[in-house]
């Protein structure tokens, strides 16, 4: 780029602020009263005055939506007569940090203002370009102004060097982002600016040891720090160091903001750790943080997510103003929670206030027609989608489809719909037929279905335990020897059972017949006691869901140490009697547990919630919301 060389300027004396020299561009609150301050200063002359005209530009250029007018900029940067480096300033920030102008824009200028023999760069130039650089993925271009700004002596300016440095981050160039962060550590102290964005480049690629270590290094840290990293965890699914470094920010006395809820709001609600999202909840009330669509999506999945869907819906009917991200959450979290008519009245409300339906509101609606079995109302919202609103269907709603038909045991229309598709059939798509042939027991689809599945993927255990499962029961037990040597060959694993549940802010997490968890002993004749309850009003365990070779009375041992049971006995004898009790478990909820849990409910007088892996079941005196359709 064609700079003259670097000339050492001399310092003007202090002088007045260009807004209080122009009291008309002073008192601008409009881009339409701009213009007329701008026909005045033509008309007067003043136009003429490099400090009024870059006043102009600043306004037209920088002012926060809706009075910024970039166009209008870039005509009043064009009819300047010699612009100077605050005029170029202006406008290559403006291109830089706008999301509706290319970046390519801002350098292009940047290499007239190169050419201009009257001006040159300073240090809020090259941020600005770096920016706009790292915006347009312009990596080649972003070391060529690296170099003007070693040739510029600026390569010790923190402001600079911050951006060179995100410039190399966001452009994927982590190791030169190290070099240079590395090098400048101890000329710059400590900056905690370039410490976030290299914290932001760790997490970026996934090195989230090289981002934690240099975060507890850090001697001091900043709001963006902290949200960086709980970011991050959440983001890429390590949910509890998100939710302890949350709470460790606090005990650092650091002042969660906005971002910080928005980011550690997805990890909690992934938990279900319930007391924690009120918490933020009644934080972000009690600090003033505006509950807006996105803070307020947020809010309503953690609550739907957590089990207490009243409080989403007391949410949404709250919020000041309402799109189609705060209306899908909504209706997804009334789908989870089975209540589809409440799901699919909010839709059809949605439609009469002209609030557009995206595919995800489609793909909720669908989700919770399925999961109350309403076939009829399944396929008119399918066929609304397709022929009134006139969107595509994603493989995601065909998986809904599938799912809804199969639930209802038409499995032979559910394949041919996966027959019929425009597109493969993924393997989410294959595994919800798979799931309804197991519980309708139809060996034959589910055959050919657990076979494109283990060509697909064959070493995901889903299909494997699957069929064997089938086989089992059956009682075919060639069938299952033969699935299970052929994981053994593969060394395919089984995902354990797990649950977990929340008490007094402590997650405790319990494995399928593990007794390594704390008060296994008063656990162990809690679930006696359990087991005698039930058997005094006749209920006998479901030895069919133990889909081992053993004897009957090795299978109801074998389903006695299921993990929701073990975490529901935990919850009783940890808490006051009549507590809600809240369940999450990572797979399907089996019908044994189910049946249990019902009479659990009753026998203890307790509200106890289990969110498997695709939905809620509220237990209550003997009866679960589901009404046994799962």
């Amino acid at each position: 780029m064609p700079f003259p060389p670097p000339m050492n300027p001399t310092t003007p004396p202090p002088q007045q602020h260009p807004s209080t020299l122009f009291p008309d561009l002073k008192q601008c609150k409009t881009i339409q009263h701009l213009k007329q301050v701008h026909a005045k200063m033509i008309k007067t002359g003043l136009i003429h005055d490099p400090l009024a005209s870059a006043e102009l530009l600043r306004f037209a250029a920088l002012s926060p939506r809706p009075h910024r007018d970039l166009a209008y900029a870039r005509r009043l940067f064009c009819h300047t007569d010699q612009p100077n480096c605050f005029s170029y300033n202006t406008l290559i920030r403006a291109l830089s940090e706008n999301d509706e102008s290319d970046p390519i824009e801002a350098l292009v200028l940047f290499t007239r203002m190169g050419i201009s023999e009257s001006v040159e760069p300073n240090r809020f130039t090259f941020p600005s370009v770096l920016k706009a650089c790292a915006r347009a993925g312009r990596v080649k271009e972003g070391k060529q102004v690296h170099g003007l700004v070693v040739k510029y002596g600026l390569e010790c300016d923190g402001f600079v060097v911050c951006n060179l440095v995100r410039m190399y981050v966001v452009c994927q160039e982590l190791e030169c982002a190290r070099v240079l962060f590395n090098g400048k550590r101890c000329e710059l102290g400590n900056n905690v600016v370039m410490q976030n964005v290299m914290i932001d480049g760790y997490v970026g690629i996934g090195d989230f040891q090289a981002a934690r270590q240099l975060f507890d290094s850090m001697p001091e840290r900043s709001v963006v720090s902290w949200n960086s990293m709980i970011s991050g965890y959440a983001q890429n699914g390590f949910y509890k160091e998100a939710i302890e470094l949350f709470r460790d920010m606090q005990m650092a006395e650091e002042h969660p903001n906005y971002v910080t809820l928005v980011s550690v709001l997805p990890a909690i609600s992934r938990l279900g750790t319930l007391e924690l999202g009120k918490w933020v909840h009644l934080y972000a009330e009690k600090n003033k943080i505006g509950i807006d669509g996105v803070l307020g999506s947020a809010l309503i999945d953690m609550y739907s997510k957590c089990g207490n869907i009243e409080k989403a819906l007391h949410v949404f009917d709250r919020l000041p103003q309402r799109n189609v991200i705060t209306w899908n959450a909504t209706i997804s979290g009334l789908a989870m929670h089975g209540r589809a008519k409440y799901a699919l009245d909010h839709f059809w409300r949605m439609e009469r206030l002209r609030v557009k339906p995206t595919d995800v509101t489609y793909i909720a609606v669908l989700s919770a027609c399925s999961h109350a079995g309403l076939v009829h109302e399944g396929r008119l919202i399918f066929d609304h989608m397709v022929t009134v609103v006139g969107l595509e269907p994603r493989i995601e709603h065909y998986g809904c489809m599938v799912d809804l038909l199969g639930r209802a045991g038409l499995l032979e229309e559910a394949e041919k719909l996966i027959l019929e598709m425009p597109m493969k059939p993924d393997d989410v798509i294959l595994k919800a037929l798979l799931g309804a042939c197991k519980k309708h027991g139809n060996i034959q689809i589910g055959k050919r279905i657990a076979r494109l599945l283990m060509e697909m993927v064959p070493h995901d255990s889903g299909a494997y335990v699957a069929l064997s499962n089938m086989y089992a029961s059956l009682a075919n037990w060639e069938g299952v020897s033969e699935v299970r040597m052929r994981m053994k060959e593969m060394d395919i694993r089984k995902d354990p059972g797990c649950s977990w549940i929340e008490l007094h802010g402590t997650i405790h997490e319990f494995f399928a017949e593990d007794e390594s968890y704390r008060k296994s002993e008063e656990i162990r004749s809690m679930l006696e006691e359990m087991s005698r309850q039930l058997s005094l009003l006749g209920y006998e365990p479901d030895a069919s869901q133990v889909f081992l070779k053993m004897d009957d009375e090795g299978k109801e041992g074998a389903s006695y140490y299921h993990s929701e049971k073990i975490a529901v006995a935990f919850g009783l004898i940890s808490t006051s009697p009549q507590t809600p009790l809240h369940v999450v478990k990572n797979l399907r909820i089996c019908n044994d547990c189910h049946s249990s849990i019902k009479l659990i409910s009753k026998v203890y007088n307790r509200k106890i919630v289990v969110r498997d892996r695709k939905r809620f079941h509220h237990f209550e005196n003997g009866a679960c919301s589901c009404m046994d359709f799962w």
